[in-house]
């Protein structure tokens, strides 16, 4: 991923960019022993697949209810995955949902943000990453 490909977007700073992501931060992530997830929202147009694209790329639970309380509950609560230091989320490809379904965008941001916040200060991490550009890696 080439810097002026992405911006560095922290969950809980409002859609604030914050410069850009160098090409190593998933590989310096990954080394880290935090675990990476990718949630590539390409063709996502509405809130319907919006959640079923999470529930796959994140794989995530059985119980998940696709609506935001299940979606909130899952980041929030990660004793369904394997056990990390914390996780990197990359989301990518999500301005067409963004301009599609504006609303329902602000309301994941939310989410993503308050499980950012509900994760600080605690032993196991969650930071999300917004990328402008292509994901490679």
């Amino acid at each position: 991923m080439a810097d002026e490909d992405a911006e560095r977007v922290h969950a809980d700073g409002g859609g604030e960019a914050l410069g850009p992501v160098p090409a190593s931060v998933l590989d310096a992530v990954r080394g880290s022993g935090w675990a990476t997830l990718a949630l590539d929202l390409t063709g996502v147009l509405d809130k319907d697949a919006f959640m079923d694209r999470c529930a796959g790329a994140l794989e995530l639970p059985d119980w998940f209810g696709r609506n935001w309380d299940a979606l909130a509950d899952c980041l929030t609560d990660l004793s369904w995955t394997t056990d990390a230091p914390g996780r990197l989320l990359v989301v990518s490809g999500w301005r067409e949902y963004a301009e599609a379904a504006p609303g329902d965008w602000a309301v994941a941001q939310e989410v993503f943000a308050d499980a950012v916040t509900y994760w600080r200060g605690r032993e196991r991490g969650l930071e999300v990453v917004l990328v402008v550009g292509p994901l490679s890696d």
